[in-house]
C-alpha cells in the first residue's frame, strides 16, 4: 500500500526554500521555519512570492516531489516536475478511450454518479446530524434535494452519452449548491451562489482555494501511476486544463473539500476577519487563515475510512492515489470497469 507520504505549503511571503543534504529547508528574514526530509514529501507547493533554489528543485524533480506555484488565491500559475513516470502504452489506451466516447462512457457514468451520490451524502449528514434543530423550510428545502440528487445519480447510470452527462452533473451542482447555505450554521457567513475567479465571498473563497489544493493531490495521484493528468473524460480537452485531474477530483470533493468548509465555518475556526474583502470584489483568504485552512485539510486526510471496493482501511488522502491505480488498471484491461469512489 501506498504511503502517506507530507506535502509542505509555503505560506510566508518571499519565503525561500533550499536544499540542506537530504532535507528541504523553507527560510524567511534569515531565519529557518522548518526543514522535512525529502524521502517524505510528496509535494511542495508555494503562494505568492515565496522562491527555491535551483539545488532544491533539481532535487525535488529527480526525487519526484511536485513542485506548484500558486498565487495567494489559490489560483495555479505553474508547475515543476521531473521525469514522466508510467508506460507509453498505459497511456496510449488512456488517448484511444477518450478519443472514443462511446467506450469512455462508463467511467464518465460512474464519476458523475459518484459524485452526485457523495453530495447526497453531506446533505444527508446535515439532515441527520441536525435535522431536528433545522427550520421546517431548511428542513423540507434539504430533504427535496436529497431526492432530486438521488433522481440524478440514477439518470447518470442510465445515460449513455457523455453530454448528457456533463448536463446531469451541472444539475446536480445546482441542486446542490441551490440548498449549500442550509448547511451553514454561522451566522457571520452566508451561501447563495457558487462564484470563482474571482470568489466573491468567503464561502466561495474557501472552496476554491479547497479545490486547489484538491486539485494538486489528483494530479499527483494519476501522474504517480503514469496517466496523463491533461487528457479527461468528463472534462473535454482544453489547453493548459488538466481535464483528467478535474474529472478524478469531482469524486472527492464534497468529502474532502465541502465537508471542511463545512466544519472550519460552523465550529467558528474561521470568522469573517479572516478573509480579505478587495476593492474589485474578490474575496481570499489572509495569510493565517491560509495556515489554518491548510492544517485542518491535511488532518482531515489523515481520517480513516474503509475503502467500499477495496473493503481495506485507508486514509482518506490515499484515496485520490488508490482511484488513479483502480482507473490505470481499468484502462490497461485488467478490470471490466473503474469502481468510482462513494462515500459512506
Amino acid at each position: 500500500m501506498r504511503r502517506h507520504l507530507n506535502t509542505i505549503y509555503v505560506t510566508t511571503e518571499n519565503a525561500w526554500v533550499r536544499k540542506d543534504g537530504e532535507n528541504l529547508v523553507v527560510e524567511a528574514k534569515g531565519q529557518e521555519l522548518g526543514r522535512a526530509p525529502l524521502h517524505m514529501l510528496s509535494g511542495l507547493i508555494c503562494f505568492g512570492r515565496a522562491g527555491a533554489s535551483p539545488a532544491a528543485l533539481a532535487a525535488c524533480a529527480e526525487a519526484g516531489i511536485c513542485v506548484s506555484l500558486l498565487d495567494p488565491n489559490g489560483r495555479f500559475l505553474a508547475r515543476l516536475e521531473g521525469v514522466r513516470s508510467g508506460n507509453v502504452l498505459l497511456r496510449r489506451g488512456q488517448y484511444r478511450l477518450a478519443d472514443d466516447p462511446a467506450r469512455g462512457v462508463s467511467i464518465v457514468q460512474g464519476i458523475v454518479a459518484a459524485k452526485t451520490a457523495n453530495q447526497r451524502a453531506v446533505v444527508r449528514r446535515a439532515l441527520r446530524d441536525h435535522g431536528e434543530t433545522l427550520a421546517s423550510e431548511a428542513c423540507e428545502a434539504l430533504t427535496g434535494a436529497e431526492a432530486r440528487l438521488s433522481d440524478v445519480a440514477r439518470r447518470a447510470l442510465q445515460n449513455d452519452g457523455v453530454a448528457l452527462l456533463r448536463g446531469l452533473e451541472g444539475e446536480a451542482a445546482q441542486v446542490y449548491f441551490s440548498v449549500f447555505n442550509h448547511l451553514i450554521r454561522s451566522s457571520d457567513f452566508s451561501f447563495s451562489v457558487r462564484t470563482r475567479r474571482p470568489p466573491l465571498d468567503a464561502v466561495n473563497a474557501l472552496l476554491s482555494f479547497l479545490y486547489a489544493m484538491l486539485g494538486h493531490d489528483c494530479r499527483s495521484a494519476l501522474e504517480g501511476v503514469g496517466l496523463d493528468p491533461q487528457v479527461g473524460f468528463l472534462h473535454a480537452d482544453r489547453p493548459g486544463r488538466a481535464s483528467l485531474a478535474l474529472d478524478l477530483m469531482e469524486e472527492f470533493r464534497p468529502v474532502l473539500a465541502d465537508r471542511l468548509v463545512l466544519s472550519l465555518i460552523n465550529r467558528r475556526q474561521l470568522t469573517p476577519k479572516d478573509f480579505v474583502f478587495e476593492d474589485g470584489g474578490a474575496v481570499r483568504l489572509t495569510d493565517e487563515a491560509r495556515k489554518t485552512v491548510l492544517v485542518a485539510y491535511q488532518e482531515r486526510k489523515k481520517d480513516e475510512l474503509v475503502h467500499p471496493f477495496l473493503n481495506e482501511k485507508v486514509t482518506l488522502g490515499l484515496v485520490p492515489h488508490i482511484q488513479a491505480q483502480l482507473l490505470a488498471r481499468h484502462l490497461r484491461g485488467d478490470m471490466d470497469g473503474y469502481p468510482a469512489f462513494i462515500w459512506k
